[in-house]
């Protein structure tokens, strides 16, 4: 298919399947959006993951900036902005895990996670709106989170907790992203310098180019640990990192870097590939040994095929060489097999290792308007000269 054509497609399946889903009954009219939902749309319950409602705003936001100024995008936005702005954080300004539909705490700060959630949901909306509160809400959750980053142990990241002694990929991994989002919405020089910051220690702490891996944890001064913890690599992890780094490093014109993750890119769709039955899988060991610590290694999860689908694009518009297109339409081709539920819309989220549906809880027992709709948006975005 020409790229232009594959926009024309991924506009389509964005506009046409994705997006009704959550337009015609996720919405909560008493404020904040429905994930806790099934495929077919049934809502299970209507606690609010605050997780999930900050993707959201991103979503919304990002439809409204990206693809389409909607009204009706910017005002879903909108209202699940004044939910969380309203409900989202404790005394201490941190931003909490878990509340009712009527916005009373169910579970406090339990994940730092959260906040990176809070400022990527929140530079996105800064964009489409310029609201004063959002961007005072952003600002003293970048200053919240930056007191808490410089002491590890301090926080907690649910739904995986990091051993004392280590620190984890997926913070700095976030925090880079998030912090050089926000650093674009407002133009702080200081938010910049903290993403670079973070970047440089996903690039120079957690990517090890001697075993072509990066490792999901490694001890506090960076260095490598000998043990199952030590060697788990997430490959969908890494892809999408690699990603998030390609933006910040493209922006400030560090190509060298960007070759660097182009290369890690490679790595991780490679050996995250299922050779038996296709997909990626969710967990691996840098050796190959096992038991590989991370719950549900064999999983097939929609999030890492559709992680790999824009990183890959974005890779083909960097450096042209074949393999970026030829990966790209071999994990679409599988994953537009498997994952889709033409019926609803939506996509299943959960499958095993041969693409059954899978009904155990992994993380979170969550559907979010997040991952799928982002890679589309950003796809198409991507794929706007073409």
């Amino acid at each position: 298919m020409p790229l232009a054509d594959l926009r024309r497609y991924l506009k389509d399946h964005l506009l046409n399947q994705v997006m009704p889903f959550w337009m015609k009954g996720a919405v909560d009219e008493q404020g904040g959006i429905n994930t806790c939902i099934q495929d077919d749309g049934t809502i299970v319950s209507h606690e609010k993951f605050m997780w999930s409602q900050l993707r959201a705003i991103y979503t919304f936001s990002a439809l409204y900036n990206r693809i389409q100024p909607r009204q009706e995008w910017l005002d879903i936005a909108a209202q699940i902005f004044r939910f969380c702005a309203k409900y989202g954080r404790d005394e201490e300004g941190r931003w909490i895990f878990r509340v009712d539909r009527e916005g009373r705490p169910l579970e406090g700060a339990t994940s730092i996670y959260v906040d990176g959630f809070a400022l990527q949901g929140l530079s996105e909306f800064i964009r489409a709106t310029d609201d004063a509160e959002a961007k005072s809400l952003a600002l003293a959750t970048f200053r919240n989170v930056s007191a808490r980053l410089a002491q590890p142990g301090s926080y907690e990241t649910a739904p995986y907790a990091v051993p004392a002694g280590l620190k984890a990929h997926g913070v700095s991994m976030i925090f880079s992203n998030a912090f050089f989002e926000l650093s674009r919405s407002l133009g702080d020089p200081q938010i910049a310098r903290a993403a670079l910051d973070q970047a440089t220690q996903v690039m120079d702490h957690f990517r090890r180019p001697d075993k072509q891996v990066l490792l999901e944890y490694v001890q506090l001064d960076g260095t490598a640990q000998d043990s199952p913890i030590g060697r788990c690599v997430v490959p969908g992890h890494a892809i999408e990192s690699m990603w998030f780094q390609i933006h910040q490093f493209r922006h400030l014109g560090m190509t060298e870097r960007v070759g660097q993750c182009v290369e890690c890119l490679r790595w991780h769709v490679e050996k995250g590939w299922d050779p038996e039955f296709g997909g990626i899988l969710l967990g691996l060991d840098a050796e190959g040994k096992t038991p590989v610590y991370w719950s549900f290694p064999e999983v097939k999860l929609w999030w890492p095929v559709t992680e790999a689908m824009y990183a890959l694009l974005l890779a083909h518009t960097l450096c042209g060489e074949p393999w970026c297109l030829e990966w790209y339409w071999k994990v679409q081709k599988i994953a537009f097999r498997h994952y889709p539920v033409p019926q609803y819309g939506e996509w299943r989220q959960r499958l095993d290792r041969r693409f059954q549906p899978l009904t155990q809880v992994v993380a979170l027992p969550v559907k979010d308007p997040f991952h799928l709709p982002r890679c589309l948006i950003l796809s198409i975005e991507l794929l706007r000269g073409y």
